[in-house]
């Protein structure tokens, strides 16, 4: 089964940004485009405002409007249209399972504030079993030039990073950029250092090349996978959000990962995946793992 790459929509200046990303990655990874608007009919009393077959029709127009520019731009493109009613949030978690990616906008709000997910969007990336990705208004073609990398961050043993990874590479490969893999690391407390834990990293001679080879080793089966694809690996002493924004200004994508499994409060985004979506200016990458 050939997932496509789908697009949420709904007719804002940074959902359009998401669409047209969307219709880029789709030819470059030769995958069919799908563009999701969900709506939800609105009664009213006022002369003009149209009964539910005439608001879906409204609603139609404008999503093939939008799709128009994208298929004039890449006529090789297949694009189907999904107009769907409900609530959006729902509808664009049910469309991510069958997508190869879901692609969303996100409203800039200044670099203090960092940028508005909303809650739709948050309920999805949280919630989708697909990586989603969250585009800014105003992105354009050239953020996507020769020489900017696609930046992942790796954290765990080479199973706990293995989906994230993969989307990296594909994501490189497809574009021919460089990857470049991400360690963070801080000292631990005291508290934390058993016997076994001590041996390790006595072997390894100590912290930092400790995890230079956590990272090596996690690498490892992917640039086997993907020897085309060059690889730049970064260890570096702080918090994994921080040591990501350090380097995401001049990345083309920043891929994060989030945990799949619910906690007790339900679905979480997690603070690393949180802090780069809000603070990243470059199209960010969130992949559910286990």
């Amino acid at each position: 089964m050939t997932r496509p790459i789908t697009a949420g929509v709904d007719g804002t200046e940074e959902s359009l940004a998401a669409l047209a990303w969307a219709g880029r990655e789709a030819v470059r990874r030769e995958l069919p485009l799908r563009v999701v608007h969900a709506w939800r009919f609105h009664p009213h009393e006022a002369e003009g405002a149209g009964d539910r077959d005439t608001q879906h029709r409204w609603v139609s127009d404008g999503v093939t409007e939008a799709v128009r520019a994208v298929t004039e731009r890449h006529p090789e493109l297949t694009v189907t249209v999904d107009v769907v009613e409900g609530h959006a949030a729902e509808a664009l978690v049910g469309a991510a399972t069958e997508a190869e990616m879901m692609v969303l906008g996100s409203r800039g709000h200044g670099a203090v504030m960092g940028f508005l997910l909303g809650s739709v969007g948050q309920q999805v990336i949280a919630e989708a079993a697909r990586p989603v990705v969250l585009v800014r208004a105003g992105d354009r073609p050239s953020a996507e030039a020769a020489g900017r990398e696609v930046v992942v961050g790796q954290q765990g043993g080479p199973e706990d990073s293995a989906a994230v990874l993969r989307f990296a590479f594909e994501t490189a490969a497809a574009r021919g950029a460089t990857v470049r893999a991400v360690r963070a690391w801080t000292l631990p407390p005291v508290f934390a250092y058993s016997p076994g834990s001590l041996k390790l990293l006595d072997e390894a001679g100590g912290l930092e090349p400790y995890e230079k080879k956590a990272l090596a080793d996690a690498l490892k089966p992917w640039r086997e996978r993907f020897p085309g694809v060059r690889v730049a690996e970064q260890v570096e002493m702080g918090s994994a959000g921080q040591v990501l924004l350090s380097v995401a200004g001049q990345a083309q994508l920043t891929v994060v990962g989030r945990r799949a499994h619910l906690t007790a409060v339900g679905a979480r985004i997690g603070s690393v995946a949180h802090g780069v979506l809000h603070h990243a200016e470059c199209p960010v990458a969130v992949v559910p793992h286990d």
